[in-house]
């Protein structure tokens, strides 16, 4: 229903970006070092951030939360499901940072490829399902993903000196994490509706981000 899929869209609207904006971003020629960096502290910062806005958000829409969980028990969730990957990429690096260092053009090649293959394994995996989350939830999360990366990328011409910095904020507002958007939503409701505006904006931001590297490789400089 309508209330459901505000919600959800509310859900992917609060996830902090994710992953894929950092291999979009070395794609687009941005500041790679700034978007990991944004990230982890949007990562971070929404431990808080997205139980508040979801949970205010429901009871906004007059809807209950259907698992028998607190503000508190879902932030410490979340805590350990974006500190740990964090903190496991963070002793890999420490261990193995001159390896790494010494292979980044093969890391770069993987990183594409790898890119591709989720992209591909998205689109196929869902094909039976991919028209009806559009039309649920397509246009309302379509507008949010074009809308929050035209914005970023233009107020933050504004505050940074460099096209590559802006190149990095605009992908890093566009490409949502998904899987802690999942995770939010199945901790908190048993019907899948609430997913369905994140599995939307999942193969939406793909296509979108793909053409918005396309086109600010070409314009920008």
């Amino acid at each position: 229903t309508p209330i459901e899929i505000a919600i959800g869209v509310m859900i992917i609207a609060a996830a902090p970006g994710g992953v894929t904006s950092n291999v979009l971003t070395k794609f687009a020629n941005g500041d790679v070092a700034l978007s990991i960096s944004l990230t982890a502290v949007t990562s971070l910062l929404s431990i808080i951030s997205v139980p508040f806005i979801v949970i205010n958000s429901a009871n906004f829409f007059g809807v209950s939360i259907t698992t028998n969980i607190s503000m508190t028990g879902i932030a410490l969730k979340m805590a350990l499901v974006v500190t740990v990957p964090v903190i496991i990429g963070m002793i890999i690096r420490g261990l193995a940072e001159n390896f790494i260092s010494s292979k980044i053009n093969i890391v770069n090649k993987i990183t594409g490829w790898l890119f591709i293959i989720v992209f591909a394994a998205i689109w196929i995996e869902e094909k039976d399902n991919i028209f009806d989350y559009l039309a649920q939830a397509g246009l309302a999360v379509l507008i949010l993903n074009i809308s929050m990366m035209i914005i970023a990328f233009f107020i933050s011409k504004k505050f940074v000196s460099g096209v590559p910095q802006q190149k990095c904020i605009a992908l890093e507002c566009g490409l949502q994490n998904g899987t802690l958007a999942v995770f939010v939503s199945t901790s908190l409701f048993d019907e899948m509706v609430y997913m369905v505006p994140t599995a939307a904006y999942a193969l939406i931001m793909f296509v979108t981000s793909l053409i918005f590297v396309f086109l600010i490789k070409r314009t920008a400089s």
